[in-house]
């Protein structure tokens, strides 16, 4: 059995980086746990091949929901990175914090060390911005961020609309203040993308021995002697493994199999685990609970501007002659993340902090891109940033390989479909300006919905995901459904940690990985003081 001090179990935004930060330190050995491959191929690197992966299973868990309630019983999908880097390898690059409010609120529920002025500095130490400067950004750090090559015209028209519709503009979404309309910064270099592995585990997997990335890795349960986590079992093509942690495991698999992995591990509600054939070694009623995410409604036009993907002649001879200027200058329609415009709204001017964000997309979008169309145009997704409605994610049975059971229970509070009405709202404020409505040729999906009542029918018949799901592993004091304590150790039991999104107590208001990147960073700090301690 192969033994290191730290074995991280997941090597997405949140793996990448403490892993990479613990084995800084020559003397300290890392062994990174990831179920898929190596995440350095084209198809990650090449953003243009995103909806690749988004739409298929290519790097990509492609999970399901339960049937939901509050969306007419529908199933929603859940597309998961897998592979070294995560969702960070799949995603659409957009480069966001949130509100600082967000993390004041983690503070003020007890969690100590986790306010915005606390963890800035770990957003910046990741961070190399080639646009921005100053006290909120950094210099220097494993993330590349940068503005969009895509030389796209529709951006400047995008902003124009913004103006015409009476929105603030805003050129830097991490900076002082968040509201208003703008183009997006991406996690991208020279116009590839930039996930975490290629950030925090690439540069490094030759030159430092004491890290090892061990991948198509699939982690089946933790190790226990007593209550004291001391290793993974993981099944390695049709080999099952174990390998051995000196000082701690380390979850970070996400906010869907992190639970599900301490679930089969024996930690979680016991009765529950009972169902299922599986010994309790902590009662943990908490894990898999809280579960939070973005709902998000998509306007669909086609248009014959041409400036946008999809199919058609023109469109396809567009991809094609992008293909060739990507592979010559690294620039152009390849580049794109698709969402490259967007922003942060309040849909009323009482609020305190924007309640609405939006991504304005190049290419009609229709179920995540798994229902391509013939014809061209533009999208634009509105998501409720901080929804009232809890989900959760449970066991379906104690076979490892088995998918979690995944309930976001979108619009499962009437009052989240009530903010997604009069985000809506807004947001048709913004299509309806001359500048957009003179790109427009049809609307796909809400033409002739005017009404309350038609607004709230669209919704409920198409609302899903946009891509942020945390907090199945809450972080928190003195509360019975709490999973880790303010350094991310789980309760009940030594030795264990999570770092990844699903430990948020409360979802951000904005894109979460760049978020999830900064709790490796500052997972690692408190691990590393506590070494020292």
């Amino acid at each position: 059995m192969e033994i290191f001090d730290f074995v991280v179990v997941g090597g997405g935004s949140g793996g990448c980086a403490v892993a990479s930060r613990l084995s800084e330190g020559p003397a300290t050995s890392v062994a990174l746990l990831e179920a898929g491959g190596t995440g350095d191929n084209w198809v990650v690197t090449t953003p243009g091949a995103m909806i690749l992966q988004i739409a298929g299973k290519t790097n990509n868990w492609a999970f399901d929901t339960v049937p939901q309630k509050g969306l007419n019983g529908r199933i929603g999908y859940q597309p998961r990175g897998k592979g070294l880097g995560g969702s960070s390898a799949i995603n659409a690059m957009v480069y966001i914090r949130g509100h600082k409010a967000d993390y004041d609120g983690w503070a003020a529920l007890g969690n100590a060390g986790w306010s915005y002025a606390d963890v800035l500095p770990y957003f910046k130490r990741s961070e190399d911005n080639s646009e921005f400067d100053g006290p909120c950004h950094g210099k220097g750090g494993p993330m590349h961020v940068t503005g969009s090559r895509s030389d796209n015209p529709v951006r400047e028209i995008y902003l124009q609309a913004a103006r015409e519709a009476q929105f603030r503009i805003r050129d830097d979404f991490n900076g002082e203040e968040q509201e208003g309309l703008g183009t997006y910064q991406l996690t991208q270099k020279n116009g590839e993308r930039w996930s975490a592995a290629r950030g925090y585990i690439h540069p490094f997997m030759k030159s430092r021995a004491n890290l090892h990335a061990i991948t198509s890795a699939q982690a089946t349960r933790i190790l226990f002697e007593g209550k004291r986590a001391v290793g993974v079992e993981y099944r390695q093509g049709k080999e099952l493994k174990r390998i051995r942690a000196r000082r701690e495991v380390i979850l970070s698999s996400g906010a869907f199999q992190s639970p599900q992995l301490l679930m089969l591990s024996g930690i979680g509600d016991a009765a529950a685990l009972a169902r299922h054939g599986i010994a309790s070694l902590h009662h943990l009623p908490g894990v898999g609970q809280n579960l939070q995410d973005h709902p998000d409604f998509v306007f669909g036009f086609t248009s014959d501007a041409p400036h946008f993907a999809g199919l058609s002649f023109g469109g396809i001879a567009r991809i094609f002659k992008g293909i060739a200027q990507y592979r010559r200058e690294r620039r152009g329609p390849m580049t794109s993340n698709v969402a490259e415009c967007g922003g942060f709204l309040k849909t009323r001017p009482d609020l305190d902090l924007p309640d609405i964000q939006l991504h304005f997309c190049m290419a009609m979008v229709a179920d995540h891109g798994r229902k391509p169309r013939w014809g061209t145009g533009f999208s634009c997704h509105v998501c409720v940033l901080r929804p009232k409605s809890r989900g959760s994610v449970w066991l379906q049975s104690a076979d490892p390989l088995a998918a979690p059971a995944i309930d976001p229970n979108f619009l499962g509070e009437e009052s989240d479909l009530d903010a997604m009405v009069a985000g809506f709202k807004t947001t048709r404020r913004l299509l309806d300006t001359p500048a957009l409505k003179a790109l427009r040729k049809t609307d796909t999906v809400t033409a002739g919905v005017e009404t309350d009542a038609q607004i709230r029918q669209v919704l409920r018949n198409n609302v899903d995901t946009v891509y942020h799901p945390v907090g199945t592993c809450k972080m928190g004091v003195n509360d019975a459904f709490a999973v880790v304590d303010p350094e991310l150790r789980v309760y009940g039991v030594e030795a264990l940690r999570v770092v990844d999104a699903s430990i948020m107590p409360t979802l951000i208001g904005g894109n979460t990985n760049a978020p999830a990147i900064m709790i490796g960073e500052k997972a690692a700090d408190m691990i590393k003081a506590e070494i020292r301690a």
